[in-house]
C-alpha cells in the first residue's frame, strides 16, 4: 500500500515449489487463502521502488514508462534465502505483466534465473502458474489490459511451422516434376520422314530393238 492505496497487484493460479528431489509443495492456499493472510508488513511501496526489487523506468525508445520484476527472493529455515534474477518479467506502465508459467523449470522457458552460480536458488524449483503483476498504475484495485509473454514461436507452433514447410517443400517437388513431364511430353514426339520413290526409267535401248 502507497497512500492508503494499492501500487502492486498480484496473482497466480498456482505456487508450487520443489526442494531438490523432494516432494513438490502447493503453496497457493497459504498464499492466497483469507485463512492465511500474507505478511506484508514489510513491503515497500513508493514512486519507483517496491517490494521484490521492482522498478519503474522509462524507455525513451518506447516513448512510455515501463515496470520489471527484478529479483524473487526465497525465505525459508528461519535465515537462509534464495535469490531468482526476473529481468525478463517486464511490461509498460500502463498494463498488467501476464504469463501462463513464471518459473525456473526448464521445460517452462525460464524466466527465474539463480541470481549467481554459488546461489541457494539452484537447488530450488519454483512455478507461479497463471501469473499476473501489475505496479505503480493501480486503479480501482483492478488489473489494467495485459501484455502477454507468450512468443508466437512456441516449441508446438515452431514444429508446426516446420511441418508445413516440409509437405510445402515436397508439394513443390511434385508439381515441378508434373511440369518436367509434361514439357517432355509435348517435345519428344515421332518424327516420320518419307522418301519418295525415284521414277521407273525407260528401257534400255538394246531392249527397244530385241523382236
Amino acid at each position: 500500500m502507497g497512500d492508503g492505496k494499492p501500487c502492486i497487484l498480484f496473482r497466480a493460479r498456482r505456487i508450487a515449489l520443489r526442494y531438490q528431489n523432494s516432494s513438490l509443495l502447493d503453496l497457493t492456499q497459504r498464499a492466497f487463502s483469507p485463512d492465511h493472510p500474507v505478511d506484508t508488513r514489510g513491503s515497500i511501496c513508493s514512486k519507483d521502488k517496491a517490494q521484490l526489487q521492482m522498478s519503474s523506468k522509462f524507455y525513451e525508445s518506447a516513448g512510455q514508462s515501463w515496470f520489471s520484476l527484478d529479483r524473487v527472493s526465497l525465505h525459508y529455515n528461519w535465515s537462509k534465502e534464495a535469490h531468482f534474477n526476473a529481468t525478463e518479467v517486464y511490461a509498460p506502465a500502463t498494463s498488467s505483466y501476464h504469463c501462463q508459467h513464471v518459473s525456473n523449470v526448464p521445460r517452462y522457458s525460464p524466466l527465474l534465473v539463480a541470481s549467481g552460480n554459488t546461489d541457494p536458488a539452484r537447488l530450488w524449483s519454483l512455478t507461479f502458474t497463471d501469473f499476473q503483476l501489475q505496479a505503480f498504475n493501480v486503479f480501482s484495485g483492478k488489473f489494467s489490459s495485459p501484455a502477454d509473454c507468450a512468443t508466437f514461436l512456441t516449441p508446438a507452433v515452431l514444429m508446426g511451422l516446420i511441418s508445413s514447410l516440409i509437405l510445402l517443400l515436397v508439394l513443390a517437388y511434385a508439381l515441378h516434376m508434373v511440369v518436367h513431364l509434361r514439357h517432355v511430353e509435348h517435345y519428344d514426339h515421332k518424327t516420320t520422314v518419307y522418301f519418295p520413290r525415284a521414277p521407273e526409267t525407260d528401257a534400255s535401248p538394246a531392249d527397244k530393238n530385241s523382236p
